[in-house]
């Protein structure tokens, strides 16, 4: 069984180095488990804690956490588990950076959200996004959206961590 040690990072980690570790305390945790609230509740833990072991601008992370595809209607978003100020609780698939990344499918790197047509404003904090689907079988199942309070918050490390992130997740969960 993993020990709430999976969310300690080691002084001084890289970014590559934590999302290897979310990766791997990742696959751990879900090894057995397959009920999504659970190890979505878990990885947003990693997450969190992940970025709060970084240094600038990844210690700024001040949302982090999923919205799943909401049963009763299929062109909108439901708040998922996460770590962070109280969030919207529904997200149509028109508004914002993660109705965005719901609509095309596609991961969402929002340098500044000010600067981003239709931004939804749940945390005045927030400055800059990244959103990553989460598909299976090629149908959006959820997303991750990790927001952070200093513009340029996130890069390409991000994006591809995330998304790695977001396959092993599609495959670990019953949807």
């Amino acid at each position: 069984m993993v020990h709430a040690d999976a969310a300690k990072f080691q002084p001084d980690v890289t970014k590559r180095d934590a999302y290897a570790h979310v990766m791997g305390q990742a696959a751990a945790l879900l090894e057995g488990q397959r009920n999504w609230v659970c190890n979505l509740a878990n990885t947003a833990s990693l997450l969190w804690h992940g970025y709060k072991a970084l240094p600038e601008p990844s210690s700024s992370v001040n949302w982090a956490g999923f919205y799943v595809l909401d049963p009763l209607n299929s062109e909108q978003l439901i708040l998922g588990p996460f770590l962070g100020k109280v969030a919207c609780q529904t997200i149509a698939f028109s508004k914002g950076v993660c109705g965005a990344a719901a609509a095309t499918g596609t991961t969402q790197v929002v340098p500044d959200v000010e600067a981003f047509p239709g931004h939804i404003a749940c945390d005045g904090d927030s400055k800059s996004e990244i959103v990553v689907p989460v598909k299976v079988d090629g149908k959006l199942v959820a997303i991750i959206d990790i927001d952070c309070a200093v513009i340029n918050g996130f890069d390409e490390e991000d994006r591809k961590g995330l998304e790695e992130l977001a396959d092993l997740l599609s495959r670990s969960c019953n949807w």
